[in-house]
């Protein structure tokens, strides 16, 4: 494996997680194309991939972002998430490259333009959802749900040797009440286990920050802290 350069930008940026905080990442040279070796090995020390940057966090003064992974073979749904499961019995699942179609840009448009308008994903562009969520290193695929012939859902994840990791959902408002992310990483966890892949990458938990709350309900979780996997205690 090539010596990876690391590096981190002088600059700090408002926390997209919570307000009263400043953030800055760490990244790999953007510039090097990763192999599965390097990728799994980054996985494994808490990095998170954006299109072809590959980063963690490295805040000052605070370590509030702990990523967190799902163990596959132990995972068993709620009551709630079940009787979801049950309601979209009728959904159609399938597997495809993480390439640009029509069909998930309309989806992804209609997505952030709805739920997102006020973030800094918005307006979306074919331009933003191309280097946000195709361009990757070979190892990236889309999780697609739909419902009579018509795109509802998509999860955006990557392969690694020891687990699946889910990367971005995006789905269609119309069908909020079903809870599409959770249907999608719960659908995604059960492919891993069929793979005997033993885990789901699901990002960093954040305390405090009620869109990364949906986390700690999948169990049972591991977090990354002190450069170890251990399983983790959110009180």
């Amino acid at each position: 494996m090539k010596t990876l350069v690391l590096f981190s930008p002088s600059e700090l940026s408002p926390c997209s997680y919570l307000p009263d905080r400043q953030s800055r990442s760490q990244y790999v040279d953007p510039r090097l194309w990763l192999v599965p070796e390097e990728l799994n090995t980054l996985n494994r020390m808490g990095f998170r991939r954006s299109g072809r940057l590959v980063y963690r966090p490295q805040c000052p003064g605070c370590m509030e972002c702990i990523p967190v992974r799902l163990y596959t073979k132990a995972f068993r749904p709620g009551r709630t998430t079940r009787r979801l499961l049950k309601r979209a019995s009728s959904w159609q699942l399938s597997v495809t490259p993480a390439d640009f179609s029509a069909e998930h840009y309309s989806l992804y448009e209609r997505y952030i333009s709805l739920r997102h308008s006020d973030g800094d994903m918005f307006p979306p562009t074919e331009k933003t959802f191309r280097e946000f969520l195709t361009e990757d290193f070979g190892t990236t695929r889309f999780l697609n749900a739909h419902h009579q012939g018509r795109l509802i859902g998509t999860l955006v994840f990557d392969t690694f040797d020891d687990g699946l990791s889910s990367v971005y959902c995006f789905y269609d408002p119309d069908y909020e009440q079903y809870s599409v992310g959770t249907l999608l990483i719960t659908h995604l966890t059960h492919l891993a286990s069929a793979l005997n892949l033993p885990f789901n990458y699901l990002g960093f938990w954040v305390k405090g920050c009620r869109k990364m709350e949906y986390k700690t309900r999948f169990s049972p979780l591991e977090w990354f802290r002190d450069g170890v996997w251990q399983p983790i205690n959110p009180e």
